[in-house]
């Protein structure tokens, strides 16, 4: 299968948004620990150049990335900013004074975050933003229903105009969406972290967006292994091959790698580019199998 520039394009559910699916995750921005302003703030705002100038037109951020440092800097880099460009950001957390995570997920600190945004990105309203509702790395079964309904409150007043999901299950996906119009879902999911398979064809059928996060996140040696070996036949670096196999897993799939380095981000953009023939891709989904049968064993 030939690869498209940039991976293709895809609309987001009932809107006019189209992006390119190879996007860019702005996390590693800001500084160690995801805390403070970046060692160098000319080298963060020129990959955020850099990548604008790629063709990237979708980059996912938040005010809790610093906290605040990540979506000054995007202002100040980027505005006013291109009509085809869609900033997606999250609420739902927020940083301790220590630079620990915090949840913050009550209709005050969700309307809070709001504000924060719109002030940071200098915006009269948020294209689409992700409610955190899970864990930081895992989803959860907690209940929705009451951030997701001071959510669609700030939809109403137009602060927000649409409404995703991160670390998010099916069930509570099922149940967001008899709220509220659900536009994508951003969990955790790679080559070695396939929990979400048949989610990701639900979605795929209902034309959601996927965006997974931490394509080398959570692989066991031997599967590193496996990965280098796809990687020196291809050759490609490793997350770039990471990075092409998701994109040829299905077409609802958005990328978001984050990097603080120019050279890296176009490394990325070059995996999609990169043609995986389905002996190799067949290969790399052994990976996975393999994973899961290590976990049944």
């Amino acid at each position: 299968m030939a690869a498209l520039p940039l991976g293709g394009t895809f609309t987001f559910p009932g809107t006019n948004l189209t992006v390119n699916r190879m996007g860019y995750g702005a996390m590693q921005l800001s500084g160690p620990g995801i805390f403070g302003p970046p060692k160098d703030i000319e080298q963060a705002q020129a990959v955020l150049r850099e990548a604008l100038e790629a063709g990237i037109n979708h980059i996912d951020t938040s005010d809790f990335y610093g906290p605040h440092v990540t979506n000054q800097l995007i202002c100040q880099t980027l505005h006013p900013y291109p009509d085809r460009l869609v900033l997606v950001t999250k609420f739902g957390a927020k940083r301790g004074d220590d630079a620990s995570w915090i949840f913050a997920r009550s209709k005050e600190e969700l309307f809070a975050a709001a504000h924060d945004n719109l002030r940071n990105l200098k915006l009269e309203a948020l294209e689409v933003v992700n409610l955190r509702v899970g864990d930081f790395m895992t989803a959860n079964e907690d209940p929705i229903e009451e951030p997701l309904s001071a959510m669609i409150e700030l939809k109403k007043q137009g602060l927000v105009k649409h409404i995703g999901l991160s670390t998010v299950s099916p069930k509570q996906f099922e149940i967001a969406s008899k709220m509220t119009d659900i536009v994508c879902v951003q969990n955790m999911y790679n080559l070695a972290s396939r929990a979400d398979d048949a989610f990701i064809d639900e979605l795929a059928a209902k034309g959601v967006a996927y965006v997974p996060y931490f394509p080398l996140g959570g692989f066991e040696p031997l599967q590193v292994d496996a990965l280098n070996q796809v990687a020196a036949k291809v050759g490609a670096t490793p997350m770039q091959v990471a990075l092409a196999w998701l994109l040829r897993r299905s077409n609802n799939i958005l990328l978001i790698p984050g990097t603080s380095s120019v050279s890296h981000l176009r490394e990325n953009i070059a995996a999609a580019s990169l043609e995986l023939s389905d002996e190799v891709m067949a290969d790399l989904n052994a990976i996975g199998a393999a994973s899961a049968a290590g976990a049944t064993a």
